[in-house]
């Protein structure tokens, strides 16, 4: 195990003056698409609203618009460089804006910028805070040591805790610094009953989906961990022809929409499948499913695409390992099946397009009020606002018990 003195050297407090509210700087690489991506814009509008000062810090994209309707700001510097001379640079750079803007929190959540943002903060003397969003892979010591820079904040947020298994067992995170806060899906958006009939109406005709015919959908970027070459196979594998099969998402590897064409036609399943590379309506989109599938290959650190689902009400199966297992409730809220075993996957898949009108709606029930109580995006933020303020107000703020993962 790593040891636990990693955090980094400081220089004589910050103290945050009394004239002014709190301003805290996210830095991420991009602001283009992402589960960590909509977290920090979710999180810069929460603050925001709670009268803080809040600045996110990338190479900008199409998220931009979403800081700025917060009310928050947005620096465009190329954070999503790994040349270890733009790295240097951001560095410069941060350390300008976190004393010109008055910031007393940098909270890095991506690791390439995590390196800039725990130098400039620690040559300012400001707190550091980062996010684990996931178990990182370190096939290598250098690869390790690259990764451990997500442990070095003075408070270590991981988003699940499956996630916080990994960064206290792997780079020795203590409970200390250590806190969970799971990921939380807006449910001003993601609810049931402010998608409207012709919103539904409208993305099935777009996708020329056949009328009364049971629709399963596994959305995701088109990417091979994603799983959607597993999925082909399940849906393979259970043998009906009465379904329709989404895959929606963007491509992110060149010619691996093609790979899943050629699967699709190797499985002789060509008339049951579509495969749409954008949505710009996901809560309809859901609602158009029987079925959604998280089928990832590799544990994910959390899965928003499952919780999304269940709180529209939608019967999720997924794949048995990372987050999955926290945001499932099996045979509750929906179905785990072993990963890299498509029989399984297609025999969930199965069993949830069997379920009687009044099954479905009592999963409905129980999955939505399932996120309503445990993930939603107001508690996500809240509590991330009340790991600001042990750090900025330590004599006011009672340090949380010690996190589940690492209890004995």
């Amino acid at each position: 195990m790593a040891s636990d003195d990693n955090t980094m050297p400081r220089q004589p407090e910050h103290r945050l003056p009394a004239s002014r509210p709190p301003a805290v700087l996210q830095v991420v690489p991009s602001l283009v698409s992402g589960g960590a991506e909509r977290g920090t814009v979710e999180l810069a509008a929460a603050l925001t609203a709670a009268g803080w000062s809040a600045y996110v810090a990338s190479a900008g994209g199409p998220l931009e618009r979403d800081i700025a309707r917060g009310g928050a700001a947005h620096l465009t510097l190329p954070l999503a460089s790994k040349n270890p001379l733009v790295m240097r640079r951001n560095q410069a750079a941060l350390i300008r804006a976190i004393r010109h803007l008055g910031i007393d929190i940098v909270h890095a959540r991506s690791r390439a910028p995590a390196w800039s943002a725990w130098a400039a903060a620690g040559a300012t003397g400001r707190h550091f805070v980062t996010t684990f969003h996931n178990a990182y892979g370190a096939g290598s010591a250098l690869k390790r040591w690259y990764n451990s820079v997500m442990s070095r904040g003075e408070r270590v947020i991981a988003i699940s805790e499956f996630v916080a298994d990994h960064a206290a067992s792997m780079y020795g995170v203590g409970a200390d610094r250590l806190r969970t806060i799971p990921r939380g899906v807006d449910l001003e958006i993601f609810d049931p009953a402010r998608v409207g009939a012709q919103r539904i109406a409208s993305l099935a005709r777009q996708w020329r989906l056949p009328d009364g015919v049971p629709t399963v959908m596994l959305p995701g970027r088109l990417t091979r961990w994603k799983g959607g070459l597993d999925f082909i196979a399940a849906i393979a594998a259970l043998g009906r022809r009465d379904i329709c099969c989404l895959l929606v998402g963007t491509e992110q590897r060149r010619g691996f929409r093609r790979e899943l064409e050629a699967a699709i036609e190797r499985h002789a399943v060509g008339g049951l499948f579509r495969i749409v590379e954008e949505c710009r309506d996901m809560p309809a989109a859901y609602m158009l499913a029987d079925v959604v599938v998280s089928a990832s290959t590799d544990p994910e650190g959390f899965g928003r695409i499952i919780v999304e689902a269940q709180a529209m009400g939608r019967p999720v199966v997924a794949t048995d390992h990372g987050g999955a297992r926290e945001t499932i409730m099996p045979d509750v809220t929906g179905w785990l099946a072993p990963a890299h075993d498509p029989l399984a996957l297609g025999k969930a898949i199965g069993a949830a397009l069997a379920l009687g009108p009044a099954e479905r709606s009592l999963l409905a029930r129980r999955a939505i009020a399932h996120v309503a109580a445990h993930f939603t995006c107001r508690q996500m933020c809240a509590k991330t606002i009340a790991v600001y303020e042990e750090l900025l107000f330590p004599d006011i703020v009672e340090t949380p018990a010690e996190p589940e993962a690492l209890r004995a």
